[in-house]
């Protein structure tokens, strides 16, 4: 028996169907934790490929250095072990790799063969606070990246341990969350809300719509766009299953 929590694949297909910005601001509906929180900063990963689909999986979570020879000195990519523990987690699979050393990225774990492998076992993207590399080839590959810069070597990349809570920019990950990704950046999703998420959104982008609508039609007025936003912040900002 799997013991990681998953949701239903057509509510997985239904949630890449929007962006990051608009699952953030759902999940700050249903009031399950502060709006501070549950996202990775900005200023110290960025997404590589704005340009593909939002993305979405169930967190792998290891922990690398790459500034220091690795015990076993076997080469970069050559930890079965590890490759093993990847398929322990449901599918859609996104690779979270903390990068431990005082100064994250002097080299890369991922590049094209890393990207390759990855892709084959399930895995839609990885997010590091480290260095990534050989971005044409994981482009090719079709693997979303988050990393905090590029390197041109993967020097002594290594995995250290995995399938422990890690933190990535500022955003602390246990093997299994649920991680949403685009342009925009990685959150996190939390499961025991994740069903009611899609239809949610959804509720949330028709009234924006319809605000974004009224500020370019002919009828706008400032009278009647402060009475659209106040109705528009008391349809949004009731916390979903409430019924006051």
């Amino acid at each position: 028996m799997n013991p990681y929590k998953t949701i239903r694949p057509q509510t997985l297909q239904r949630m890449q169907q929007f962006d990051s910005c608009t699952i953030s601001n759902t999940i700050e509906q249903f009031h399950v934790r502060t709006r501070n929180e549950g996202f990775v900063s900005g200023s110290s990963v960025r997404c590589i490929f704005p340009e593909m689909t939002p993305t979405i999986g169930y967190a792998v979570t290891a922990r690398i250095r790459t500034s220091a020879t690795p015990m076993s000195g076997r080469c970069y990519y050559d930890r079965m072990d590890w490759w093993s523990y990847v398929q322990t987690i449901p599918a859609p699979r996104f690779i979270v790799l903390e990068d431990v050393d005082h100064v994250p990225g002097l080299g890369a774990l991922v590049g094209e063969i890393h990207a390759c492998i990855c892709v084959a076992l399930g895995c839609t993207a990885v997010l590091t606070n480290g260095a990534i590399r050989d971005l044409p080839g994981v482009r090719r590959a079709g693997l979303q990246l988050f990393a905090g810069s590029v390197a041109v070597s993967h020097s002594y990349a290594h995995v250290i341990d995995f399938g422990e809570t890690v933190e990535v920019g500022g955003l602390q990950i246990k093997p299994g969350s649920l991680l949403h990704g685009d342009q925009h950046g990685v959150v996190c999703v939390p499961l025991d809300i994740a069903e009611a998420v899609p239809e949610a959104a959804q509720e949330i982008l028709t009234s924006e719509r319809e605000l974004i609508d009224f500020c370019n039609s002919e009828l706008f007025s400032f009278a009647e766009l402060s009475e659209k936003i106040q109705w528009i912040a008391q349809k949004v900002g009731v916390p979903h299953g409430d019924s006051n």
